[in-house]
């Protein structure tokens, strides 16, 4: 099967069955594309009994392949990737995306996380 985000967005009904998936969005970060700010990306993640099994994410910009499979690890252009260890989170950098929902129920609960999360005494 395949789930295509474009033609989700589009308004195109899609399920997540236990059949093996390909989910793909061919210009993640749309709204950047259009806006021509530099973060782009070509996302694909497959699915079996609707869980991922592995992703792939293409920064066009960057000319950097992310990948990562179930057990296996995550890697940048073949580079391991690993969490920095961090567990002190006022030394934390905390990034997070408000997305295109403007339902004003959808943006009463945005504003509320939000405001959860500035009470954080992060770093940034």
């Amino acid at each position: 099967s395949f789930i295509g985000e474009e033609s989700v967005a589009a308004g195109e009904g899609s399920i997540l069955t236990d059949n093996p998936t390909w989910i793909i969005d061919p210009i993640d970060g749309t709204t950047n594309f259009v806006h021509r700010f530099p973060f782009v990306a070509v996302s694909i993640g497959f699915v079996v009994n609707k869980k991922i099994e592995f992703g792939i994410v293409y920064s066009c910009i960057e000319d950097k392949m992310y990948t990562a499979r179930k057990g296996k690890g995550a890697f940048c252009n073949g580079q391991k990737l690993q969490v920095s260890g961090q567990e002190d989170i006022t030394k934390s950098l905390l990034v997070t995306e408000l997305g295109s929902n403007r339902d004003p129920e959808a943006v009463k609960i945005i504003l509320s996380n939000m405001e959860r999360l500035l009470s954080i005494p992060i770093h940034g």
